[in-house]
């Protein structure tokens, strides 16, 4: 049951936001009704969003006909005019600002989420979480190597500065690549960035 894809269980639509940092999440799928995207951004409605509210303050899941957040702006009531009339939002992660969380608002034109769909989009979340957590293992040499690529140092600075070889950087550079799956030392100094490793 868990093969079951969020547009089969949200099959009005779905949108997601994974690992989501000070602005930015790390990864987001947008699956809503491109009418709807349209019309909730041309009218700026996001911080109105009693959905979006509940999942800035909340953890857990609940059903949109649950939210007891005040609406002033017909957001849910503007919703249901493009075929979102039944939704859920699930959010994992931590409340703190600090710790990066996800979450995701799903909708259905049909009927209420049963428990069981609840139960098993906010699996899905979790798993989409714990999935693009960032590696814990880059050890303290490799994270002040990220740092310092980061404000611009050149490797023969940084080796100066640190006092060891140009190829024990080159190394550590290569051993965070490692780690974080990236592609060049460029793509390893963002993603640690991203993920608030650096």
């Amino acid at each position: 049951m868990d093969e079951i894809s969020f547009a089969e269980l949200a099959p009005a639509g779905h949108y997601i936001a994974i690992r989501l940092g000070f602005a930015f999440p790390l990864a987001e799928e947008n699956a809503l009704p491109a009418s709807w995207v349209d019309h909730y951004t041309r009218n700026g409605l996001m911080l109105d969003d009693p959905v979006i509210r509940w999942a800035y303050d909340n953890t857990g899941a609940i059903r949109w006909s649950e939210i007891a957040t005040p609406d002033p702006r017909g957001v849910l009531p503007a919703a249901r005019r493009f075929g979102l009339n039944f939704g859920l939002v699930a959010v994992c992660g931590g409340v703190d600002p600090e710790v990066q969380r996800s979450f995701g608002s799903f909708a259905r034109e049909d009927r209420e989420f049963t428990d069981l769909e609840i139960a098993l989009i906010a699996r899905k979340l979790v798993k989409m979480h714990v999935d693009l957590a960032p590696p814990s293992n880059l050890t303290r040499a490799e994270l002040e190597v990220l740092r310092m690529v980061k404000s611009g140092m050149k490797l023969r600075e940084i080796a100066g500065e640190l006092g060891v070889t140009e190829g024990a950087i080159k190394q550590r550079l290569k051993n965070a690549r490692a780690k974080l799956n990236a592609r060049n030392a460029s793509h390893a100094v963002s993603l640690a960035a991203t993920a608030g490793l650096i």
